[in-house]
């Protein structure tokens, strides 16, 4: 499959990005994007630039029941040697391991300066 290794560097992002997340530690977090990076959600977009997230966003709104989230789908749309598009869904659980929902998405990890991240998101998520 042409760009192997681009595809390998960029699901091993996504691999950092959500166990990361799960672990609520934001500085590990912010290091598996490239800034600026792009979210598209609840019909806003946002720009995130480092800094933006912090520790009370995984206590309030839409995360307020959530305990930790999985990747269901993760499968390359297109792939080059700097950029690579992934169709993703990634599912939201409770403690007790009953799903909150799931969600559709789209991920674009980039290669800037060496250092792969990501660099846009769209989703349905709030």
């Amino acid at each position: 499959m042409p760009h192997e290794d681009a595809i390998a560097a960029a699901h091993a992002v996504l691999d950092r990005f959500m166990a990361a997340f799960n672990a609520q530690d934001i500085a590990a977090w912010e290091d598996t994007f490239n800034f600026p990076s792009v979210r598209l959600a609840s019909n806003a977009l946002t720009i995130i630039e480092p800094g933006y997230h912090q520790p009370a966003m995984f206590s309030r709104g839409a995360l307020s029941e959530w305990d930790h989230s999985a990747w269901e789908r993760r499968e390359v749309i297109h792939a080059g040697p700097d950029k690579v598009h992934f169709d993703t869904r990634f599912t939201r659980y409770r403690k007790d391991g009953s799903v909150i929902a799931g969600f559709d998405s789209i991920y674009v990890v980039t290669c800037e300066s060496g250092h792969w991240g990501v660099k846009a998101r769209s989703s349905y998520a709030p």
